[in-house]
């Protein structure tokens, strides 16, 4: 059973377990196994990595998801992060601004020098929370929602997350990354909602 946080006529928060698509036609993906559990229609509106658990809304009618996908092209839906990084950043809060290039016959992406096509500027803010056996917790927040943007991003400055299979050679668990928290304007007000991480390793060397 995929955990729900908050079900309304237009929209659901969900907590999307590690290792499942969070979009796609695939009767193991979120999509069909959320409308197989709720017995209902449903629209992804954004994406999260399948190595990535956490925070997700979906929508319940095609006009909703058009007003969600508005809000985050508006910049109105924010999300937050918690990462496990190997070591610890010098500077303990920052912003990283990029210019990334994602390589679909890789799946990969890449920060590069100069624009050109397929280049897309990416940005977000970090915070250093705890540091502890040579990790460290950091909180992340988005500006843009690049494919693999906070793992390239982390990874450019020496300190990959902590069981990334593509970005990092600390095979130790699955990739420290968690979708925190999500808020957006629900119509009346801003809507929030937070989930924790899971109780294993690397995360319960921090909680």
């Amino acid at each position: 059973m995929i955990e729900i946080l908050k079900e309304t006529a237009r929209y659901l928060v969900c907590v999307k377990p590690i290792g499942i698509a969070a979009q796609g036609t695939q009767q193991e993906a979120m999509p069909q196994l959320l409308s197989a559990q709720l017995g209902c229609g449903i629209f992804p509106v954004h994406r999260l990595d399948q190595t990535v658990g956490g925070v997700m809304v979906y929508a319940k009618t095609a006009q909703e998801a058009a007003r969600l996908t508005q809000a985050m092209g508006q910049g109105q839906m924010q999300k937050t992060y918690l990462a496990v990084l190997t070591g610890c950043p010098a500077e303990r809060a920052g912003t990283l601004e990029d210019l990334l290039f994602h390589d679909r016959a890789k799946n990969k992406t890449y920060v590069v020098r100069r624009q050109r096509g397929g280049v897309k500027q990416a940005r977000l803010h970090y915070e250093i929370l705890a540091e502890q056996d040579g990790l460290s917790l950091a909180r992340i927040q988005l500006e843009t929602g690049r494919t693999h943007q906070i793992r390239v991003h982390m990874q450019s400055i020496g300190h990959p997350l902590l069981g990334d299979p593509l970005y990092s050679r600390c095979g130790r668990c699955t990739c420290a990354l968690w979708s925190y928290r999500l808020s957006f304007p629900d119509g009346k007000g801003e809507a929030a909602f937070e989930a924790q991480p899971p109780a294993r390793f690397p995360w319960t060397v921090f909680f």
